[in-house]
């Protein structure tokens, strides 16, 4: 049996981690990006590229075929809205499309005040770049539904990599919060993420929203000492709430205003699929990867 052609649209990091394990089934490839650099670095892996911009009016278009699609494009910069994704939508032939996997945040789950959270926590996103992405969500599944296409919601933590980490941030010495009043947050490596989207785009699975995480959540503040004892820098400064709340960014108060432990049961279960990397010590180990 063929399958599918995969057409992975943003095809960035991600997109070029999964395209791999897909082009070892034998699924056919095609990369659909916005960069030259993103451009160049496809065809450096021997994808189909292409390139769209769809903050314009530039034409998608694909050949009639049966398409699964990842979507990996993030929402634009500004507003509550995902523009990007509904101007694809509009163009998309739905009988040509077999699935359509969607990566998500679990940002949109809000403040959970550390609790744990699954995919029936109801959300509450608050940052607009959380309500982008909750914007996303329903929209593909009003598509979907319209269309009766299959859908998967990935919702995803922060990403991390050996090439993914904070070090420009650890090199300035740009201070963190005091472990003990640092919010808990939650990760997944990239290649994991990889993993959980190539099996999402060949499962059976369909109609779900699932949360790809590890297995360890831990508080913002240990991640970044985590990330200086792997890199070799020194620890950042610690300062307490107030004063964090007074020297930094409004982007990063943001994140340190909303805390939550994900529960990922859901995507073991769905997905069947084993961490390489349960947790943040195995993830930067020098002796994986």
């Amino acid at each position: 049996m063929l399958h599918p052609k995969t057409v992975i649209v943003g095809c960035g990091d991600i997109g070029r981690r999964v395209a791999p394990l897909c082009l070892g089934v034998d699924n056919e490839v095609v990369a659909w990006v916005k960069t030259e650099a993103s451009f160049l670095a496809c065809r450096k892996i021997g994808l189909e590229v292409h390139r769209s911009d769809l903050d314009q009016t530039a034409k998608f278009s694909l050949p009639r075929s049966k398409h699964q699609i990842l979507y990996t494009v993030p929402p634009p910069p500004h507003g509550k809205k995902d523009t990007r994704l509904s101007t694809l939508l509009g163009q998309l032939n739905a009988n040509d499309i077999s699935k359509f996997v969607l990566i998500s945040t679990t940002g949109v789950y809000g403040d959970c005040a550390g609790a744990w959270v699954d995919e029936t926590t109801l959300i509450k996103p608050k940052a607009d770049r959380a309500l982008r992405r909750a914007d996303a969500e329903a929209s593909l599944q009003a598509w979907a539904k319209h269309h009766a296409v299959e859908y998967l919601i990935l919702r995803v933590p922060g990403i991390y990599a050996p090439d993914r980490l904070p070090l420009k941030r650890l090199k300035a010495g740009t201070p963190v919060v005091k472990r003990d009043q640092a919010p808990w947050t939650n990760r997944i490596h990239a290649d994991d993420l990889a993993r959980a989207c190539f099996a999402a785009l060949n499962s059976q699975i369909s109609q779900q929203i699932i949360n790809i995480t590890d297995d360890a959540p831990c508080s913002m503040s240990e991640y970044f000492f985590a990330v200086a004892d792997y890199a070799g820098l020194p620890h950042p400064p610690e300062i307490d709430l107030e004063t964090a709340r007074q020297t930094l960014s409004p982007g990063m108060l943001s994140y340190l205003s909303e805390s939550r432990r994900i529960v990922n049961g859901k995507m073991k279960d769905l997905l069947q699929l084993k961490l390489r990397y349960p947790n943040l010590k195995s993830g930067l180990s020098p002796n994986k990867g």
